[in-house]
């Protein structure tokens, strides 16, 4: 089943975006603290040198420490001016494809912090045909759900002491304590019908497109059923569509069909990060729109596939759920 393609033409090019870093001042996030998974690269990577003027303490989350080391100093010394009120920017070593550096990488941010204001699980990538994580996972699903949701809940206690404090302290801050989980166009092309197939991805993986999307509405299905969870702690849960933007996920692509999609699809990184900065910081968004999807470039409207929405709805976000955390259990 896909979606219409009105819904697709939309996300594919989506008007300008109304929320930028116009909308989140200089020094506005000081004493705040943020994690960004696969921060070292594309709209991770956009996304911090958007919040570099905010003041906030930033932790890049990524497998390469060199990689997330040469992101802050490249972000520290060629951002001109200078801003005012820089963010911290620190590295976290966190490989989604291994269970095994999951806890540890929590159980280091909470020595090193007392709160967490929102959290963007926003690492992914495209595997080739047959790849699985350390532990045999497909590699897709692994790396974007059930590596993420094990991250996700090591850092539940923060999230939840960081709600409870910023929601007695002040009736506006409450709903901007979240978690932001990735979605894609994907989801309307190429997820199985009612959005992930359990038996398929049990199974070893044959196709590139199938999986990745299987593992995009799982991100979709992450976020309704943390909303559900969660939202009488005062998290907000939300998924978001970064909008088709060019970064290194297309590295496994043919040369031809990338210069393509370059040419005449794709959109700077920078695009998507603003989608992803309305995930984390736009009133729009609360207590009473739990559970939203997010389309390019900072629009809420739901899923446009009806039977991923319909699946959510009935039940399929808590099996999921529930599927993810019997993957990792088995190893960790």
């Amino acid at each position: 089943m896909v979606s219409s393609f009105s819904a697709l033409w939309e996300q594919y090019f989506p008007p300008k975006p109304t929320f930028t870093e116009k909308d989140v001042k200089p020094g506005s996030q000081v004493d705040r603290v943020f994690i960004i998974t696969g921060a070292n690269s594309g709209v991770g990577l956009e996304l911090v040198k958007l919040l570099y003027p905010t003041g906030a303490t930033i932790y890049l989350a990524s497998r390469s420490p060199p990689k997330i080391q040469a992101a802050i100093e490249d972000i520290t010394t060629c951002v001109s001016p200078a801003p005012e009120t820089p963010a911290i920017l620190k590295a976290l070593h966190l490989d989604l494809a291994d269970l095994t550096t999951v806890k540890p990488a929590a159980a280091l941010f909470a020595a090193q912090e007392t709160r967490l204001d929102i959290l963007w699980n926003n690492a992914g990538s495209g595997f080739p045909r047959g790849s699985t994580t350390k532990q045999g996972i497909d590699a897709h699903v692994g790396t974007h759900c059930v590596a993420p949701l094990l991250f996700t809940e090591e850092l539940l206690p923060l999230l939840q002491a960081t709600a409870k404090s910023t929601s007695s302290s002040s009736s506006s801050s409450r709903g901007s304590v979240r978690v932001v989980w990735t979605g894609s166009v994907q989801i309307d092309m190429n997820a199985p019908e009612g959005g992930v197939d359990f038996a398929r991805i049990e199974r070893p993986p044959t196709t590139l497109y199938q999986e990745y999307a299987a593992s995009k509405a799982g991100n979709y299905f992450l976020a309704v059923e943390g909303a559900r969870r969660w939202g009488r702690d005062g998290i907000v849960s939300v998924c978001q569509n970064p909008g088709n933007v060019w970064t290194n996920i297309y590295a496994n692509e043919y040369w031809l069909f990338a210069t393509f999609l370059r040419v005449f699809v794709m959109h700077e990184a920078r695009y998507g990060a603003y989608t992803m900065l309305f995930a984390g910081f736009s009133p729009d968004i609360g207590e009473g729109n739990n559970g939203a999807y997010i389309w390019p470039w900072g629009r809420i409207r739901p899923v446009a596939r009806p039977d991923v929405l319909q699946a959510a709805s009935q039940g399929k976000a808590t099996d999921f759920w529930n599927w993810c955390e019997r993957a990792w259990k088995q190893h960790v």
